[in-house]
């Protein structure tokens, strides 16, 4: 991996961790709070390719698990990875990985759909698989109050996968990163 490789990495970590700083917005009820930081997910995946892309979501995790305050709210710490969250949380490495390999794969002919598809399927899909899936196994939430509770960050996490997607596209045409890989 070549030095600018890893800068890369770095540079995605600390965008995601910076993503923290916006403030989180609690949704009534459900006491989750909507954070900026699966952008960040997504803009790893979609700039930096499969790889590099999950790669800057394993640091970012490391970070959180040594007890750096970088999620939103300032948290950190192994405690994370064992509350309710925490399935959504280990899935932002793969959840990188798949948006930037889909992006690979139509990267000749990624615009705005295909670009916006593959953060929908790797920044809201496999996220909310893992995270679902967590609730229902992990804390025996049932599995429809758990989609259910859920759908309530769908509309904002659509909005991200839009920006992410918008931000690919120009990316690709000004610094194509992922065909330089």
């Amino acid at each position: 991996m070549a030095t600018k490789d890893i800068a890369y990495i770095a540079l995605f970590a600390a965008l995601t961790a910076a993503l923290a700083l916006f403030p989180p917005i609690t949704v009534p009820l459900i006491n989750v709070p909507i954070t900026a930081q699966t952008l960040g997910v997504m803009l790893a995946g979609s700039i930096l390719g499969a790889r590099r892309g999950g790669l800057a979501l394993v640091l970012f995790l490391g970070l959180v698990a040594i007890g750096l305050p970088v999620l939103a709210g300032g948290r950190g710490g192994l405690s994370v990875f064992a509350g309710p969250t925490a399935g959504f949380l280990v899935a932002w490495p793969l959840g990188a990985f798949v948006v930037g390999l889909l992006v690979e794969r139509v990267w000749p002919r990624l615009n705005l759909a295909t670009a916006f598809v593959a953060n929908l399927v790797g920044g809201i899909g496999v996220i909310y698989v893992f995270g679902i899936a967590w609730l229902v196994v992990g804390f025996g939430v049932d599995p429809v109050a758990a989609v259910t509770g859920s759908a309530a960050f769908v509309p904002g996490d659509l909005i991200k996968a839009g920006i992410a997607a918008t931000v690919a596209v120009t990316v690709k045409r000004a610094y194509p990163l992922i065909a330089r890989a």
